[in-house]
């Protein structure tokens, strides 16, 4: 039987969840030997683009070249996978998408710098093409790549935690950052997986899981309206999600 053909990409991105699949430093020859990578730029030469059983795609797509790119990976993938909050939910890239491309593109390269870049409105993935599955996190998670990665070899169900990050908060006995202490927190919004890495450590979560199932916004808008944050303030931050919600001033 064939060795499944996969192939890793990045978009607009930092590399960071390619680096994480690199630093798999236990499995990665476990990994290499059970399928056969065509395409790796961040870790082979000689890639080749060919008709792949599964595309892993991290990033957004920022540039008309990403959406080109995107397209064609997915044209040729029966699998595609996007990897990581970025390609999953538009992350910290979409925060300022509230600016216009020709004002940002001014800003930083001056008066023509919109006549040399194709920057786009940062989205995920699924904003052009189908997700056949997504793996979150900023960074994605170390064991949750390996575990459905295994999953997919074996052919198994593929089953991710659907419940907030305040719950593994609370298995750790934390101090309520948000409640208790009126910081910025996106926990009871957030998918848990992290195991509640950083309220563990004092520093609120961003939301970098992406949102969860049903998540009750407006009880988390209500609660940092209590705490004296703006309401420009919680939009843009709740930006990371690319949800856009219709967040108002109570009455």
């Amino acid at each position: 039987m064939p060795k499944p053909r996969i192939g890793i990409y990045g978009l607009t991105s930092c590399a960071g969840d390619q680096l994480t699949i690199l630093n798999c430093e236990d499995e990665i020859l476990e990994i290499a030997s059970r399928v056969d990578i065509k395409s790796f730029c961040l870790a082979q030469t000689g890639n080749e683009e060919t008709k792949l059983d599964i595309a892993l795609v991290e990033g957004t797509v920022s540039t008309q070249k990403d959406l080109e790119r995107l397209r064609e990976i997915r044209g040729r993938a029966s699998i595609l996978v996007a990897m990581g909050t970025c390609a999953c939910w538009g992350g910290m890239y979409t925060m300022r998408n509230d600016i216009s491309r020709t004002e940002l593109l001014k800003g930083v390269y001056g008066e023509n710098g919109d006549k040399y870049f194709d920057s786009l409105p940062a989205q995920p993935l699924k904003n052009f093409v189908k997700v056949d599955l997504p793996i979150t996190g900023c960074p994605i998670e170390k064991k949750w790549f390996l575990r459905i990665f295994k999953a997919f070899l074996h052919g198994d169900i593929i089953e991710v935690p659907n419940f907030s990050l305040c719950s593994e908060c609370k298995l750790k006995e934390n101090e309520c950052l948000l409640v208790n202490r009126g910081i910025f927190c996106l926990g009871p919004i957030t998918l848990a997986g992290c195991k509640a890495r950083c309220p563990s450590h004092n520093i609120p979560c961003i939301g970098c899981h992406g949102p969860v199932d049903e998540a009750n916004y407006a009880a988390e808008v209500n609660i940092l309206l209590d705490k004296e944050y703006t309401l420009e303030e919680i939009k843009r931050k709740m930006g990371f999600f690319v949800f856009n919600p219709d967040i108002k001033q109570r009455q």
